[in-house]
């Protein structure tokens, strides 16, 4: 089967003569079939999330692998995770073709680098309790193909996302994401539309898991960490709005909680100390709306 992620549309022929605007409308059109690629993709998405959050919830880390462009797009995810949603810093890990002088330069051959994938997912030690999530427009990418066969190999959940049908990396993965995205504006030019649509599926994938690990409340990132002014105004207004308090009380309580939201919100709901609130939290598996439940508070 052919990559459409490289076919040449014959509808862009002439397309550097095209007056701006209408080039442009073309590139967007194509922005908006790629997102909404998506939604086929949405039961695979949610059964990945599921999967990947329990391996979470046991210890695990999700590890993104990619290169070029896919590997720029898990990165970006990736990164904003700790902040977003808690997690601890070591469980996120981040593997892209060439390391870290590819955020600087993207030289081509790397990609083909098999070896490379390979080595780099025994250097971290993946493991049965880890979830790999690898990214590849084509589905043939050689470093990314053999990272996530070798990481299937030694035990963990492997998530694959490809923008072509009967993709080898789709075929490899434990969990398989069909993007179907329409050729590119650019032939191959694949951090268009084909990137598009791996953002808004991490998009989806992450929120996802952060939702089921018990991160978010009501649309809310209560397990964000509030290091910096913008975030603790944050922190304080969802305090002030789960535990019906005053801005001055949540503030007080995120004081003592050290910043954490849960750990304050649980605080005011059951008089308890910052310690007593943190135990009960962690005998929730750190899910506010398990233990506020238990305690019969702000249902």
């Amino acid at each position: 089967m052919g990559q459409r992620t490289e076919e040449a549309e014959a509808r862009y022929r002439g397309l550097d003569q095209w007056p701006g605007e209408q080039i442009l409308e073309a590139i967007l059109s194509v922005q908006a079939q790629a997102v909404a690629a998506t939604r086929p993709a949405l039961a695979p998405l949610a059964a990945a999330a599921e999967a990947a959050a329990e391996r979470l919830r046991r210890g695990g880390r999700l590890v993104y692998v990619g290169a070029g462009s896919s590997g720029l797009m898990g990165l970006v995810d990736g990164l904003e995770l700790p902040g977003t949603y808690g997690l601890a810093r070591d469980s996120v890990v981040i593997l892209i073709a060439g390391g870290a002088a590819a955020l600087s330069h993207l030289p081509a051959d790397i990609e083909d680098d098999a070896g490379a994938g390979e080595r780099d997912i025994e250097q971290v030690d993946v493991g049965a309790r880890d979830a790999v999530i690898a990214l590849s427009a084509s589905g043939a990418t050689p470093y990314t193909l053999a990272a996530l066969r070798r990481a299937g190999g030694r035990g963990a959940l492997t998530v694959a996302f490809a923008d072509n049908a009967d993709a080898p990396l789709l075929r490899a993965a434990d969990h398989p994401i069909l993007l179907a995205t329409p050729p590119e504006v650019i032939a191959g030019s694949t951090r268009m539309g084909a990137g598009t649509a791996q953002k808004c599926a991490l998009n989806m994938l992450s929120t996802l898991i952060g939702v089921r690990l018990g991160h978010v409340y009501d649309g809310l990132m209560v397990n964000l960490r509030a290091d910096n002014a913008k975030l603790r105004q944050r922190a304080a207004l969802m305090v002030e709005r789960i535990a019906h308090c005053g801005l001055a009380a949540a503030r007080a309580a995120l004081d003592l909680a050290d910043g954490e939201v849960k750990t304050a919100v649980e605080m005011l709901a059951t008089g308890a100390s910052a310690a007593v609130a943190r135990d009960q939290l962690r005998r929730h598996d750190g899910n506010l709306r398990a233990a506020l439940a238990a305690a019969n508070k702000f249902q």
